[in-house]
């Protein structure tokens, strides 16, 4: 959580931008994300010459060279006037040129190298137009204490925010409530290889990893898992360079190393080489409609003969999933209860030949001011044999949030989200469902069984879902109303209660009338 004087220091820079002539959030926010990546190189350098002079011995990696760099029309600088906390003191005009001609060429140059940024720099282009915001903006980052993992985090997220907030690019804002929610619900553990291949500013990957540091400490006493941490548990695609960018500096300043996020168009490109890979996935991919059908990728055909993006998803997560991997993805309603082939086909899929553990139905309003659209998180497990025998029905009503396009919070911060540090009492369960979500899917195996239909959560029978062959997985195709019998009064009584207030009026008009007269 963010304190006020650092939230104010960041819309400060912001606004510096606006001011300037950027107003672009995104292009903002890949401005801001060069400048960190600067800076955190910086940081790194920093830390292996203590540790060098420390121990008295050479430095193991240098990010910086010795020597100079012989770009620019001066004829080159010295690597040492192209770290942060030296250029940051040049006059502004001289910073300009430092970080237009010599950082941006070197951070380009790193492509490959020092971290999972640094693979996506290479079309790094430096876009402050003007030397006086420049030095605004490097001062002003600068002043800003980023000295923790909580803190750089949050800084981002609030600023990732910020650009949901401007109306641009809100399609890769998943609420962070849901997010956090689905994290819970999968449980990932040390060993978990985590993959969202729709990564966007890569939102669940980050929640994933903080789940992973509270949950399970031991990841950091231990070195292998420390290193699997780091460099192999979490995976991202995106086709997106922009996204690239900001979603690997968005895990890098949550104290995720060198995650592994690359370019990858999902749903084109064969996924022969990622097959099976994955124990864990996590996504909320963009459903945009229908793909041309030559430019699927061969292996998704296979599995669901469709163009829908929604369908073609769910057969990529089956595909990168590994056997006894779990999922947890949204989908559009429609996936539900689609009346097509493929709709069928791939519910009969999840329900036969895999494991369907839940259907947990979201508000409509859930992704405003972006989409009204209704959606829904699918929990399954792949299997490969079946093993559906009842799945998990929950209706959730109320997030924590108004349904509007202003979403603002109905409850204090310390009772939002899926796991509040202060228990909800009834009346602010009906505002907050998703702690109740948490704690009744832990008993979906027993007390759940029990629950009628007329309930907010209840488990229907895999035979109640097959009967039929459409493997409607609609809520409502199941939920029961409960009707309250009304108990209406005899005609004769009503008829002999309005003739009685009748004959009252007429007794009053006639009193009325003596009166005036």
């Amino acid at each position: 959580m963010l304190v006020g004087e650092i939230r104010s220091q960041i819309k400060s820079i912001w606004d510096d931008f606006w001011a300037g002539g950027l107003s672009n959030p995104l292009a903002v926010m890949e401005q801001i994300t060069y400048l960190l990546f600067v800076k955190r190189l910086d940081e790194l350098h920093t830390l292996e010459e203590r540790k060098a002079a420390t121990l008295k011995i050479p430095m193991e990696r240098r990010i910086f060279p010795e020597g100079k760099d012989r770009r620019g029309e001066d004829g080159g600088r010295a690597y040492d006037d192209l770290r942060w906390s030296r250029f940051k003191a040049f006059e502004p005009r001289e910073m300009f040129k430092v970080v237009d001609e010599h950082v941006f060429p070197f951070i380009r140059d790193l492509n490959g190298r020092d971290s999972a940024v640094g693979r996506h720099m290479k079309d790094a282009r430096f876009g402050i137009p003007t030397p006086a915001l420049l030095a605004k903006v490097v001062e002003k980052l600068d002043a800003v204490k980023m000295d923790d993992r909580d803190t750089k985090g949050d800084i981002y997220e609030y600023m990732l925010g910020m650009i949901a907030s401007a109306g641009q690019n809100g399609q890769f804002r998943t609420p962070r409530h849901i997010i956090k929610l689905m994290v819970e619900l999968t449980e990932p553990n040390s060993k978990d290889v985590i993959c969202d291949p729709a990564a966007g500013t890569c939102g669940f990957l980050v929640a994933a990893g903080e789940y992973l540091r509270k949950h399970h400490p031991e990841i950091f006493r231990d070195p292998v898992l420390r290193k699997h941490f780091h460099e192999d548990a979490f995976h991202g695609f995106d086709f997106d360079p922009t996204m690239l960018r900001i979603g690997s500096m968005n895990m890098i300043l949550h104290g995720i190393e060198n995650p592994a996020i690359v370019a990858r168009d999902s749903l084109a490109e064969d996924n022969a080489g990622e097959a099976g890979r994955y124990s864990l996935i996590l996504a909320n991919p963009p459903f945009a409609g229908s793909l041309d059908y030559e430019a699927t990728a061969k292996d998704l055909q296979r599995i669901v003969k469709t163009k829908k993006t929604e369908l073609l998803f769910l057969a990529l997560f089956l595909r990168l999933m590994k056997t006894g991997g779990r999922a947890a993805v949204i989908v559009p309603d429609g996936v539900l209860f689609g009346s097509s082939t493929a709709h069928k086909a791939l519910r009969k899929m999840l329900v036969e030949e895999h494991k369907l553990d839940a259907v947990i139905k979201l508000p409509s309003g859930v992704f405003r001011p972006y989409a009204g659209v209704s959606t829904a998180i699918l929990l399954f497990t792949k299997t490969g044999v079946g093993g559906t025998d009842h799945v998990w029905f929950y209706d959730v009503e109320a997030d924590g949030w108004s349904l509007d396009d202003k979403r603002q919070p109905l409850l204090p911060e310390d009772k939002l989200g899926p796991s509040p540090e202060t228990p909800l009492t009834e009346d602010e369960h009906a505002r907050n469902n998703l702690p109740d979500v948490v704690m009744r899917w832990e008993e979906r195996n027993g007390a759940e069984r029990e629950r009628a239909r007329t309930a907010q959560s209840f488990c229907v029978p895999k035979a109640d879902i097959a009967k039929d062959g459409a493997y409607d997985l609609s809520l409502n195709r199941y939920k029961e109303v409960e009707h309250e019998e009304v108990q209406h009064e005899a005609p004769a009584d009503i008829i002999r209660e309005l003739k009685r207030l009748e004959a009252e009026i007429a007794k009053g008009l006639a009193k009325l009338e003596e009166m005036v007269g």
